[in-house]
């Protein structure tokens, strides 16, 4: 059988046309010949005629047992059945068989070897041994063609150019191609034909006339006979089997050495071929066919060492060249072949690689090479197998789960692409490395870092074109990274674990292996949406800040309707970023809430700005002067009455400048509420972050600490803008512009009382519980601030004497017992602190006028030493009132009405009158 899935056979091509019928008739007649005067040729076999068997350890390694046989049994001999292996007719074998009976008798005794024996069948057969002219012209072409082979085209020996022999024998065989040689004893040609052969098939190396001849043993022309008899020994019905009678049979093959020059070098060499051979072109099927030639190549290497013979270089050159194309075509695809069931084949094919590459090397370099040598040109073949098979299987993974994406398409919920091939890449990891690389072992001690590596370049390349068409955080773009980074921690996983005893520790491997960073991209993507969500708040907040009018009737709660969309989105978003299948929340976590915490506080910021302080509320104070009491004053005094009874308090009425005391109040809920629900939000976050498995809470700090701050400090500046604004603009006309203008007895602090009453129920029935009181304390703190204002820098409409500083004690005792409200109000110690220094500078109003002069003396010369002693210096105004300080005393003189008050004003500061 020939072969068909290999390129040719490696002994070569014969320089001539001789058929596949022609090498079994020749072959079979050197078969015949050279086991005709033996006994084994007649062994009688009882079974069936070519009952097949399966190949188990057979061609000499050891026995084998019979598979089946046919029920249909006779008496055949080994003879009958190489006839009906090699497809020959009984006719033809008959005819041989007697031709060689004459030939043997003719010769008395002598060897097959020494005789030529297409010439003596030439000689022997007859036009009437055959059944027609045409089948005898045919059998003597075909001896003369075996003739041009054996002797002219392949010799034994190298022709010599000037031997006039080899022309003569050339020429008597193109004759007999064209026109039938007479073959009888006394022909001319017939004695010609036989001088020039026996000329050419007796010489021998050293010029002597050899006894042996050589007209089948030049290569390839015995090796291709001897291939045709080897392949007899498989069933012609069942090519994968041999007949039960292989053993016998392949012992009489072996009796044609012989004749076609063959020794056991060759043998070994060409039963390997043949085996192997037979096993590529019926499938690959039957793989004892591989084990039994693997053995036998082990053989063929041990031959390969002691053996110089030129051709016998490159017979096994050209078929060890056969074999490893034929290796490396199977294990640079061996997922395509090899599996769990047959991981045995690939072990055997994985030795035929290494053993035919070393014996390669070996014969080209004609030095036996060392071990570690051996293992070097291995270990990089190995290489490229892994690397080329597994960039094959990811190929057709892909593929596969694209084909199977498609089907599927209109699938509810389906992974991404990517996603599924991870897992398949990661499972193609993990069979690889239990399946192929304990074998691959042998001559890779990194087998498995390569494959994983091989794998993670190859993901790699897809992961890197889809990284760069994601513009935004998607469900499938959070889904893809988070299965190559898992698939990267198992590939790497895999490659430290198989190079822990490895020379560098696995560094080259893992060196290779770039990372993909899809933590990197996740993060640079949730930034990317964070950023998103941000701006989109930002827009939110700007807009609707501008459309808010801090209307209290808005909702129950009496903050801004912005405020709780604003917490709303803010909760939203931190609920969507847990949501995010990451696995980096608490590492991203601060880029979200800095992000959330500034937009809040810009809200917080904008929200209490423009709503005025403070200072932008306290009247200016006049500078220091004198004023007396008259009827001229009086006068005005009484006029100025009419217009404060005509004035209504400003209380909930909105000024073009400033927000009403309603408004206020509501910014202040606003900011209460705020703060309130980030702490409600933060306990969320960390009840979050503990389920996504953070422990160390303690270094997230303050998460909202701008908002909260921002808060704080905007609650506390509203509720002062709001306590100054109530007193110093919407109430300025029944305090400000009415308290002790003229007599004190006639603008006492009842009016100022009412209003201020009337302004407190608005706040308080607006402000939360939380933060009320707070605005009432602000609120006594800027009466009483403003208290002293009217007693110390009130202008020159105002004027007090010693008599009138009970009706004064009087009303500040009204005022702070309004905020007390018979102990529903401020508690007590909190007036109390608040009133004590306006308690001791109205001390100073019920002291004489003389005494307070010298009370001023006393604390000139304390501030200003020694110095002032002679002249008095002018105190500047520090706007901080206290009784012992030199300009609070003053501003009590100035405001004196007395003459002893003005004399020395007069007197020490020329401080004029004024109306």
């Amino acid at each position: 059988m020939s072969s068909s899935s290999l390129q040719g056979t490696p002994f070569g091509q014969l320089s001539l046309h001789l058929s596949d019928t022609d090498l079994r008739e020749t072959a079979f007649e050197i078969f015949i010949a050279a086991s005709g005067s033996h006994k084994g040729l007649n062994y009688v076999s009882s079974s069936s005629l070519t009952p097949p068997r399966k190949v188990k350890k057979v061609w000499g390694l050891n026995n084998v047992v019979g598979t089946h046989h046919n029920s249909a049994k006779r008496l055949v001999t080994i003879g009958e059945v190489m006839r009906v292996q090699m497809r020959i007719s009984q006719e033809f074998h008959s005819r041989v068989r007697r031709a060689l009976l004459r030939i043997t008798a003719g010769q008395h005794g002598k060897r097959m070897e020494s005789l030529v024996l297409p010439l003596e069948l030439l000689q022997q057969l007859k036009a009437s041994d055959f059944s027609s002219v045409t089948e005898y012209e045919a059998c003597q072409k075909r001896i003369l063609k075996v003739l041009e082979a054996g002797v002219l085209q392949h010799p034994h020996m190298p022709l010599d150019k000037t031997n006039t022999a080899t022309r003569k024998l050339r020429e008597i065989i193109d004759r007999g191609l064209e026109t039938p040689i007479d073959t009888g004893r006394h022909s001319e040609t017939m004695q010609a034909l036989w001088n020039n052969v026996m000329s050419l098939a007796c010489r021998s190396f050293d010029g002597s006339v050899s006894d042996m001849c050589h007209w089948a043993d030049g290569v390839p022309f015995n090796l291709i006979l001897y291939q045709t008899l080897l392949e007899s020994c498989f069933d012609i019905d069942k090519a994968t089997s041999v007949v039960e009678e292989v053993d016998e049979l392949l012992e009489l093959i072996k009796k044609t050495w012989g004749i076609l020059g063959i020794n056991q070098a060759y043998h070994n060499l060409c039963l390997s071929w043949v085996l192997f051979d037979r096993y590529v072109a019926t499938d690959e099927i039957e793989n004892d066919l591989l084990f039994d030639a693997e053995k036998l190549f082990l053989e063929v290497e041990k031959d390969a060492k002691g053996t110089k013979d030129p051709s016998y270089c490159n017979i096994l050159s050209s078929a060890l060249s056969s074999v490893s194309s034929w290796a490396d075509k199977k294990l640079t695809a061996y997922h395509d072949t090899f599996y769990r069931g047959n991981i045995d084949v690939m072990q055997t094919v994985l030795s035929l690689s290494a053993l035919t590459n070393n014996i390669l090397v070996e014969d080209k370099s004609h030095d036996y090479r060392s071990k570690s040598t051996e293992v070097d040109i291995s270990c990089d073949r190995i290489d490229n197998y892994i690397r080329s098979s597994v960039r094959s299987a990811f190929i057709q993974k892909k593929e596969n789960v694209y084909l199977s994406r498609r089907s599927s398409r209109h699938q509810q919920n389906a992974l991404p692409v990517l996603s599924i091939l991870a897992q398949e890449i990661c499972d193609l990891a993990f069979n690889e490395k239990e399946i192929y690389s304990p074998l691959l072992k042998r001559w890779h001690p990194l087998a498995t870092g390569v494959a994983v590596a091989t794998l993670h370049a190859c993901f790699a390349k897809e992961l890197k074109q889809f990284v760069s068409g994601i513009s935004e955080l998607t469900p499938d773009a959070i889904q893809v990274l988070m299965a190559a980074d898992k698939l990267e921690k198992d590939l790497v996983q895999m490659a430290v674990e198989d190079s822990v005893d490895s020379e560098d520790g696995g560094m080259s491997i893992i060196q290779e292996m770039t990372p993909y960073e899809a933590e990197v991209v996740i993060t640079n993507l949730v930034k990317s949406w964070i950023r998103t969500r941000i701006d989109r708040l930002k827009e939110w907040v700007v807009r609707n800040l501008q459309l808010e009018v801090w209307n209290p009737q808005a909702n129950k709660e009496r903050f801004a309707p912005s405020a709780v969309e604003v917490l709303r989105i803010a909760d939203e978003t931190l609920e969507a970023f847990f949501l995010l299948p990451i696995p980096t929340h608490p590492v991203l976590l601060p880029d979200l809430m800095n992000s959330l915490d500034k937009c809040l506080q810009y809200y917080i910021l904008t929200t209490k700005s423009g709503c005025g302080s403070q200072g932008k509320f306290l009247p200016v104070i006049p500078d220091l002067t004198r004023c007396t009491a008259g009827s001229k004053l009086q006068a005005v005094f009484r006029k100025k009455d009419k217009l404060i009874q005509r004035r209504k308090p400003q209380v909930g009425v909105i000024n073009e400048d400033n927000a009403a005391i309603p408004q206020l109040c509501v910014r202040i809920n606003t900011l209460h509420h705020i703060r309130k629900d980030l702490e409600v939000v933060e306990n969320r976050m960390i009840t979050h972050l503990r389920n996504a498995g953070y422990t160390e809470l303690d270094d997230m700090g303050k998460m909202f600490h701008l908002s909260q701050n921002a808060c704080l400090e905007g609650v506390q500046q509203l509720c002062v803008a709001t306590a100054y604004k109530a007193i110093f603009h919407d109430l300025s006309p029944v305090f400000w512009d009415g308290l002790y203008i003229g007599e004190v007895s006639s603008s006492r602090i009842e009016p100022f009382l009412q209003d201020l009453e009337q302004c407190l129920e608005i706040m308080s029935s607006i402000v939360d519980d939380g933060i009320r009181m707070r605005l009432i304390a602000d609120v006594m703190k800027a009466s009483f601030e403003g208290f002293l204002l009217v007693l110390l820098a009130g202008g020159p409409s105002r004027a007090y004497s010693v008599e009138d500083s009970i009706m004064i004690e009087e009303d500040f005792n009204f005022l702070t017992d309004l905020f007390w409200s018979n102990g529903n109000g401020l508690a007590t110690e909190v007036i109390e602190k608040l009133a004590i220094v306006v308690k001791r500078i109205l001390a100073l109003l019920h002291i004489d006028t003389q005494s307070l002069i010298e009370q001023l003396r006393a604390a000139v010369l304390n501030e200003y030493g020694s110095s002032a002693s002679s002249k008095l210096p002018l105190p500047p105004t520090s706007g901080k009132w206290n009784p012992a300080e030199s300009n609070t005393i003053l501003r009590v003189l100035c405001y004196r009405n007395d003459k002893v008050a003005t004399s020395f004003l007069k007197k020490t500061y020329k401080l004029p009158k004024k109306v």
